[in-house]
């Protein structure tokens, strides 16, 4: 069982023609509970940026309109992976048996990315020798 979890949120999106990460948080899970909570929790956070329900805030008239036809709701994908328990015990299982767990969404002009991994098997990386070949 792994027991440390490093896990970032990034949204990326296209700058001058080139593809920019920007940062949205980093989180460094003492456990798997937390770590899955963490995620769950950047995952709603995301969404109720994206989708902000009409009665929680004072918006101008027309500030809130649905998405367009073609285009990915962020915010509903996020809310379903978060309240599908399946899919949690999914990520447990990985994240438990050291694989780097990666969610993603996109809409039209960002792509939403939740990663987690075990600390452990990203120092268990490190002692292993690099794979050298040689090149002709």
């Amino acid at each position: 069982m792994h027991d440390e979890f490093l896990c970032h949120v990034t949204a990326y999106g296209i700058c001058g023609g080139r593809r920019i990460g920007v940062p949205l948080g980093t989180y460094r899970a003492p456990t798997l509970a937390l770590a899955l909570w963490w995620l769950r929790d950047r995952a709603t956070w995301i969404a109720e940026r994206l989708d902000p329900q009409p009665g929680d805030a004072p918006f101008p008239p027309n500030a809130l309109i649905p998405v367009g036809d073609g285009v990915t709701d962020v915010s509903s994908v996020l809310r379903a992976w978060c309240a599908d328990m399946d899919q949690q015990e999914l990520i447990a299982d990985q994240l438990a048996a050291g694989r780097l767990v990666r969610i993603a969404t996109s809409d039209d002009t960002t792509e939403y990315e939740l990663l987690a991994e075990s600390v452990d098997a990203l120092r268990m990386q490190r002692t292993i020798p690099a794979l050298v070949v040689p090149v002709a």
